[in-house]
């Protein structure tokens, strides 16, 4: 018997030169969450995953940490949302698993998180957290965005996660409705989508 023993995860070959040419700072809340749909946007025009961008930064600096797209369907992984992408460059960047060791960090994601997503942001280390589709938005176009506490949002908070909500949302909401018009795959167990 053969044993897969390595997973990776490669960024879609447009991404490094798209943020190295991003013009705008990132020092609000709006500014990072203008990348995170634009990551989001672009993943879409270029095929290379699903609608969903994220980023990671450094609170205090707005340095810019890491950038995750959504590669669920390109890499054939269920983990490979944008955040989890984020988070694990940021922490493989960082050399730690915890992005709160040094500094604090901002996960910026342009769409609620969702189940698995909410519960990798506390293990994460990150500060704060900011989203601008909501899972309504989500929802209405076909995805599934799994099971939350119904007070998610406090018991982030109540470990000192700061959160901040619909930050540009129907900008954000306008790449998932564009992702569903252009017939983007809706990938979840229910969804009849089986590779």
């Amino acid at each position: 018997m053969s044993l897969q023993t390595r997973c990776e995860l490669a960024l879609p070959h447009w991404l490094e030169s798209f943020v190295a040419d991003w013009p705008e700072p990132l020092q609000t809340a709006e500014q990072r969450m203008r990348l995170a749909i634009a990551l989001s946007a672009e993943n879409v025009r270029h095929s290379t995953g699903g609608p969903f961008g994220a980023i990671v930064v450094e609170e205090d600096s707005s340095r810019l940490i890491a950038v995750g797209v959504n590669l669920v369907t390109t890499a054939e992984l269920s983990i490979a949302h944008a955040e989890m992408v984020a988070i694990s460059l940021a922490q493989s960047a960082a050399g730690n698993w915890n992005l709160g060791h040094a500094t604090a960090t901002q996960l910026v994601t342009s769409c609620e998180p969702c189940a698995m997503c909410f519960g990798a942001v506390p293990w994460s280390g990150v500060s704060s957290l900011i989203w601008g589709a909501n899972r309504e938005d989500a929802e209405a176009v076909g995805f599934d965005e799994g099971d939350k506490p119904a007070n998610w949002v406090q018991s982030l908070e109540n470990r000192g996660i700061r959160t901040q909500a619909d930050v540009l949302r129907e900008e954000a909401a306008a790449v998932l409705q564009k992702y569903a018009k252009k017939e983007g795959a809706i990938y979840h167990p229910g969804a009849g989508i089986d590779g």
